[in-house]
């Protein structure tokens, strides 16, 4: 007798795994864009978040999780933290086109510095042979 429960609980729990297997590849996964519509929508308090997340098919904790992530960016944003990773190629092509004008102002600015002391350094043997 003893058998043949262990043989059940060990089909059950592999009923179980392919039950969680199945949900996890089937799980929603939510845009950006539906995540902002949706707490946007909480806070709004139309209608209890119990209700919104029996409507979006979603857990209370997801909720709110996404709910202090927006407001954390938000804060983050109004606080000026406005430093962003660069991704699009034109941000990249502009950084490009500045490391080179600094890099044309440096040697602009040490050939200048070469010029001045080469005009220092000849300019009292001019005035002698003018004198």
């Amino acid at each position: 007798m003893a058998r043949k429960q262990s043989t059940k609980s060990g089909k059950a729990g592999s009923a179980e795994k392919t039950v969680k297997d199945i949900r996890r590849a089937t799980r929603k996964t939510y845009s950006s864009e539906e995540k902002i519509r949706i707490v946007i929508e909480g806070l709004r308090g139309e209608s209890s978040i119990a209700e919104l997340c029996r409507r979006e098919g979603i857990n209370q904790n997801l909720y709110y999780r996404w709910s202090k992530d927006f407001l954390e960016a938000g804060k983050k944003r109004l606080a000026g933290d406005t430093e962003r990773e660069a991704n699009t190629a034109e941000v990249k092509t502009l950084r490009q086109e500045s490391r080179q004008l600094k890099e044309a102002l440096a040697e602009q600015m040490l050939e200048n510095r070469l010029l001045k002391k080469s005009m220092i350094a000849d300019g009292p043997e001019e005035l002698e042979d003018d004198i």
